[in-house]
């Protein structure tokens, strides 16, 4: 049974949330436990929407991270639809949009992130979307559906991940499909140019057409709706619909307004947490890709905004609120599945933080591992595509912070299991 000896209020319904309320039961917490969620949505996933879910192989229920039932089995007590709007944390209290004043003991923020918006004439368009949210995908999917049906043309800013994964989706249906990127390759800053070719390569093949080297400097449209794109070189591409992939931005309006400590944008940005994942006030935590935590593995300030982070971290932050000895030092991880491709990520490489790039296995059939290695020979990174059940051992190399031959990473004959000290 729930006492009220104490009130943890948790803002933000995605995954970090409800799997920080889930552990918070688990971990036999008695008191209330009040998660107030901005969408109506019950708390989702965020990978299937730009996967499985917008491909149209998964039903929508799938995506949920508990079913609705749950809550009430576990005396969650959900505020669905309701913003929180102001955060005192000298009166400990959050206030929500309808009014509701809400007093805590200790709080999560674990507010997300929100997609960059493009900052031309034209964003107001009907054919404009954004991929973030269940709405998002839910009408993507039919956009694009539609968009296959009538042969019509899609055009992405941004080749990253969601951009991608959406214009993967995109030629699923038969839509036609351009992507327009300011780098010289998709994923440039992350995997470089040899590994971004790839992905150049493999979208090229499935009939995507890319324009590097450019931006977006005007949607053209009549009578509401998307007839073109236009970049900054004097092109202009045909369009029925554009998705802005831009990136995505923490939300942290609520925290600024509490006077919590914050990391600059040109640092990543978010909400500047320790390694417990405890923010500038001793009663509030942030977790998930709001977060920007001291990450005692990687000795640097890192947010992560990938579904791994949310999905450890909220646990992490949940037992940090318990008073529990915390420090979270997961390895970033993520996953990304492209037509054929599918490719798991382990580590944290910057551009500028390694001196080589090794691939072992067969790169041209993209079946290979790639490592980045920093100029001491440590791992930083590890990529693996098409190759299974590796990522665990790569998450260890780097953790052992193991000088690491090239040649030995490359030959597919030693076992990466054999080289951890």
């Amino acid at each position: 049974m729930v006492d009220a000896h104490q009130t943890f209020v948790i803002v933000g319904g995605g995954l970090a949330g409800a799997k920080a309320a889930e552990t918070l039961r688990a971990e036999g917490f008695t008191g209330r436990v009040i998660l107030i969620c901005d969408e109506r949505d019950h708390p989702y996933e965020r990978p299937p929407l730009s996967k499985g879910y917008l491909l149209g192989r998964e039903e929508r229920d799938s995506v949920f991270v508990h079913e609705p039932a749950w809550y009430a089995r576990a005396q969650i007590e959900l505020h669905l639809g309701q913003p929180a709007v102001h955060l005192d944390p000298g009166a400990r209290t959050v206030r929500l949009g309808d009014g509701t004043l809400i007093v805590y003991d200790k709080l999560l923020l674990a507010t997300g992130a929100e997609p960059r918006r493009l900052d031309i004439p034209g964003t107001g368009l009907a054919g404009v979307h954004h991929l973030r949210r269940l709405a998002h995908a839910e009408r993507l999917r039919g956009v694009l559906a539609s968009l296959g049906r009538d042969n019509g043309h899609l055009v992405i800013a941004g080749a990253g991940w969601i951009g991608l994964e959406v214009a993967a989706a995109a030629r699923s249906y038969g839509a036609e499909v351009t992507v327009v990127e300011a780098a010289p390759t998709p994923l440039h800053g992350i995997l470089g140019p040899k590994l971004g070719g790839l992905f150049t390569d493999l979208h090229r093949e499935h009939g995507v057409r890319f324009h590097f080297g450019a931006r977006f400097t005007e949607i053209v449209g009549q009578d509401g709706m998307v007839l073109a794109v236009r970049t900054d070189d004097g092109e202009e591409h045909p369009a029925h619909d554009v998705l802005a992939a831009i990136g995505a931005a923490p939300r942290t309006a609520l925290a600024e307004q509490a006077g919590l400590d914050l990391v600059d944008r040109e640092a990543g940005g978010g909400i500047a947490v320790d390694a417990a994942l405890r923010t500038s006030d001793p009663y509030i935590y942030a977790a998930g890709d709001v977060a920007a935590a001291d990450h005692p593995l990687l000795d640097s300030r890192l947010r992560v905004e990938h579904w791994a982070n949310a999905l450890n971290g909220g646990p992490a932050a949940a037992r940090a609120m318990l008073g529990q000895d915390v420090s979270y030092d997961r390895v970033p991880y993520f996953f990304s599945d492209q037509y054929d491709v599918g490719m798991e990520y382990s580590g944290y490489a910057p551009p500028g933080s390694y001196q080589q790039v090794v691939c072992r296995g067969d790169v041209a059939k993209r079946e290979f591992i790639a490592f980045w290695l920093g100029a001491d020979g440590r791992l930083l990174a590890g990529m693996n595509v098409n190759v299974w059940d590796v990522a665990e051992s790569i998450q260890q190399l780097i953790r052992s912070g193991a000088s690491l031959a090239p040649e030995v990473l490359a030959d597919p004959e030693v076992p990466l299991a054999s080289l951890l000290p």
